[in-house]
């Protein structure tokens, strides 16, 4: 009898899995990233508009900030979920740009699908766009200018560009916020061991409060704390304060072992009471000796110790955060103490002012009027939680881009117009490259052109006729400073307009979408796996082959 040979079959994959190869898995990943891209795309410029998100459990968020779409979209592809990656990265590197990264990444993918489709391989459009990216970036440093740190007019006008896509009032309120954001970021920065800028954005802490309007949002040249005091009878109101910041306890302190303590008689009790009651006392009066007259306090106070200190005149706040604890220090000069013991004036902070003030029903203590403070608040109000989470949102990007300025101290003229002459000046330098990379070269170009296109769109203008304008206008001899003027709807002079960008943000943007773009484009194969669920026998349902 003849012996009958099958050939033997193996499963790699557990059943459920899918898997797209070649063509289709490229075709599918830039069809993603457009569609990401497109999403986020009518919110670019000061003429954008908003979207509205809402969650499962029916929370309602309004912006037009891409990397809160893009992250609050929740979405599940994994070429999406890069995209949002880039858009995270650009709002933690410099505070803006996220929807101009995420823009010029979809710009890059559709330009690399389109030359897929003409035989171009995908590993030769990466080198391509690798040297344009370069020469990009070459081509931006060398049409950027140097900002004298001390002139804010020209810091103001930065300023007043992020907040320019921001819904969060007229004219009027958004000088009224870059003026305050300036000021916030030139009272934080610090030089570092290399003589540089350096500002650490988190030493702006952003307090909000619901209630009031837009305008009633105010800078505090000290730290905002949202406690109240203590104890009632403690003072509300100190002036030229001197002020202890305690890590630590004023109470007494149970003991990490169990202990037992055996009264027998009514003496003993109250010897015991008096006992505790001393040892509270004198810690009041060792804050006191030492001079100081506010006590912040990470830990707890015990009410007999509060009584002590409002009897001395000290005003005291209890379980102040970590955070707001090292911001007071930064703010005021004084020490972190984590003993009584250790306690003197040389670690008194000062602080001209110490208020509990109301806002919106509940109390705030402002710390404020600090000689040279490191650490600076400003309190958001708005009349809904809505506007109060999009103004924070705003000035949030508003102190990445001041802050990115006074690092790097380098603009370029916005609207699209530092957009256009890179495009122009990639294409001519696209003409002197052999081979198929030239073609890589001048999609990346059609890719940076997207912006502008996106800003005469979003204004109701004609996207192809703007663009022919500022192409016709850059060719000209000091053309590059024209861009799209979204007010007027037109092609105007962006100096004289004065539409400024930092240099870092359009960098940083150029970066991250061409490298997004590249690890996109090196994907040929896809394989979602799905695990089989729990207690499944071995070879899938029933135990059946797996083919």
């Amino acid at each position: 009898m003849a012996e009958n040979k099958l050939t033997p079959q193996y499963y790699v994959l557990p059943e459920g899995a899918s898997r797209i190869i070649g063509r289709e898995a490229q075709r599918q990943n830039i069809m993603v990233g457009q569609a990401v891209a497109n999403a986020v795309k009518t919110t670019l410029g000061p003429k954008g508009m908003d979207k509205m998100l809402v969650s499962d459990l029916g929370d309602i968020v309004i912006t037009n900030d891409g990397a809160t779409i893009l992250n609050e979209m929740n979405v599940e592809h994994p070429v999406a979920k890069i995209m949002v990656e880039i858009a995270k990265t650009q709002d933690k590197e410099v505070g803006d740009g996220t929807t101009t990264v995420v823009v010029i990444a979809g710009g890059l993918l559709k330009g690399a699908g389109e030359l897929i489709e003409q035989g171009v391989h995908p590993t030769t459009i990466i080198a391509g766009y690798k040297l344009a990216a370069d020469k990009a970036i070459e081509i931006l440093k060398s049409n950027s200018k140097n900002i004298d740190l001390n002139d804010d007019s020209v810091l103001q006008k930065i300023a007043m560009v992020t907040l320019g896509s921001k819904n969060v009032g007229d004219e009027h309120v958004k000088s009224m916020l870059s003026k305050m954001v300036i000021k916030a970021v030139k009272q934080v920065v610090v030089k570092d061991e290399d003589g540089a800028n350096y500002v650490d954005r988190d030493l702006i802490k952003l307090e909000k409060k619901v209630g009031g309007n837009i305008e009633d949002t105010q800078y505090i040249n000290g730290v905002l704390i949202d406690k109240e005091i203590s104890h009632p009878s403690m003072p509300r109101k100190i002036e030229k304060a001197k002020i202890a910041l305690l890590d630590l306890a004023i109470e007494i302190e149970k003991t990490e072992t169990e202990a037992k303590i055996e009264i027998t008689a009514p003496e003993q009790m109250k010897a015991f009471l008096e006992q505790e009651e001393s040892i509270l006392r004198e810690m009041a009066e060792k804050i006191k000796k030492s001079g100081a007259n506010v006590v912040f306090t990470q830990k707890g106070i015990d009410d007999v110790a509060q009584h002590f200190l409002a009897k001395l005149g000290i005003t005291a706040y209890r379980r102040v955060k970590k955070s707001d604890l090292e911001m007071l220090a930064r703010a005021t000069g004084g020490h972190i103490i984590t003993t009584l013991d250790d306690l003197s004036a040389d670690d008194l902070g000062y602080a001209g002012l110490v208020e509990e003030r109301k806002i919106s029903g509940e109390f705030m203590t402002f710390v404020e009027q600090c000689k040279d403070p490191k650490s600076v608040s400003i309190l958001i109000r708005g009349s809904s939680q809505q506007a109060v989470d999009e103004l924070e949102r705003s000035i949030v990007d508003d102190i990445g881009v001041a802050a990115s300025v006074m690092q790097y101290h380098t603009y370029v003229l916005g609207g699209g117009a530092i957009q256009v002459e890179m495009a122009q000046q990639l294409r001519a330098a696209a003409d002197h490259v052999s081979g198929r990379e030239q073609l890589a070269m001048q999609a990346f170009a059609d890719a940076l052109e997207g912006i502008p296109k996106a800003l005469a769109e979003n204004s109701g203008m004609d996207s192809i006729d703007t663009l022919v304008q500022l192409r016709s206008k850059h060719k000209a001899k000091g053309g590059e400073v024209y861009g799209v003027d979204v007010l007027k709807g037109g092609v105007g002079d962006m100096a004289k307009l004065g539409v400024f960008e930092p240099t870092r943000v359009i960098e940083q943007a150029i970066k991250s979408a061409s490298e997004a773009a590249e690890i996109v484009l090196r994907i040929d194969d896809m394989i979602s796996g799905k695990g089989k669920s729990a207690g499944a026998p071995p070879g899938g349902p029933g135990g059946a082959p797996e083919y």
